[in-house]
């Protein structure tokens, strides 16, 4: 694994593009600055449709943040094998479906961390993953 290397859940991703949470969104910033990115295709339509349900963003606004974030972050597909890790993922850990699919992208791009909020902050993934809560670093 690659120390420098972080999955970002979808969470942090809605912080950065709200505007009712300025010390989340700052402290996002911050944290994310300090690694290489890694998001996943889920991550992508997760954050459209919480941008689309929850904070009402203008279509044009969505596309625009879309383009920033793929700008920035690589993004890997989710293919077959990476549900199948998920589901092993699921059961081994206890995560729901979507969390896994994110700690099977996370480990298939040898990711180091998976920054989050909402999941065991310091717990360990196949030896060699780490969630991090990046509001309790």
């Amino acid at each position: 694994m690659n120390d420098d290397r972080a999955f970002l859940d979808t969470n942090l991703f809605v912080y950065l593009y709200s505007v009712t949470d300025a010390v989340k969104r700052d402290q996002v910033v911050r944290t994310i600055n300090l690694y290489e990115r890694f998001i996943n295709t889920q991550v992508l339509n997760e954050f459209c449709n919480v941008c689309v349900r929850k904070l009402k963003l203008p279509i044009a606004s969505i596309m625009e943040a879309v383009a920033e974030i793929t700008d920035t972050c690589n993004v890997t597909v989710v293919e077959d094998t990476t549900m199948m890790t998920a589901l092993k993922c699921c059961e081994k850990y206890g995560y729901s479906y979507y969390d896994s699919l994110m700690l099977a992208s996370a480990l298939e791009s040898g990711c180091r961390y998976l920054l989050t909020e909402d999941m065991a902050d310091g717990q360990e993934i196949e030896k060699s993953l780490i969630i991090k809560n990046i509001f309790r670093l």
